[in-house]
């Protein structure tokens, strides 16, 4: 369970701070849902209200500083998701931002930038879904890097790059 004050992820929103910890009162129930309140970073006045039991919003506490760097680290070594089916491929793309898994994001953020190369040499277009799902695996993932590190996202997609670079994948 959180404590007020922690910082943690959202699936649906990146960084999020824990404000308070309420019990809603819930049609068709006499006690009521004890549900976190997060307002996610860098948004004023916006607050969510989320389940501590919920299966529908992931949340998970956001990354250490050693993770990060691991992370950064591990990155080239990690696998791409790759799908030729369109469905399946948007259905994994789902699943890896639901789950707010690190690793899944890097996966898929790496799948689609080597589709987007190769539909590029082929003349064709990044898909739309890949376009959609590659802006929020993107900034859910480097917005929270960023946060951890105290640098901006630009600073983080630089870092990555080099990481990249070093090891002659691009």
């Amino acid at each position: 369970m959180y404590e007020i004050g922690d910082y943690v992820v959202s699936a649906n929103e990146g960084v999020c701070k824990v404000t308070d910890i309420v019990t809603m009162a819930m049609p068709g129930r006499r006690d009521g849902k004890k549900c976190y309140v997060i307002v996610p970073e860098g948004q004023k006045g916006g607050k969510l209200y989320i389940p501590v039991d919920s299966d529908k919003h992931q949340v998970r506490p956001i990354m250490t500083r050693e993770e990060v760097d691991q992370l950064l680290d591990e990155m080239v070594m990690i696998e791409e998701t790759w799908i030729e089916s369109d469905k399946m491929r948007e259905q994994i793309y789902k699943e890896a931002i639901f789950s707010c898994d690190p690793r899944r994001l890097v996966s898929i953020l790496r799948t689609m930038y080597l589709r987007g190369n190769k539909r590029a040499a082929e003349g064709k277009k990044v898909t739309t879904v890949d376009e959609r799902y590659f802006r929020i695996a993107e900034k859910n993932l480097h917005s929270e890097m960023a946060f951890v590190l105290e640098i901006t996202t630009d600073e983080v997609m630089e870092l990555v790059k080099k990481k990249y670079e070093q090891a002659g994948m691009i």
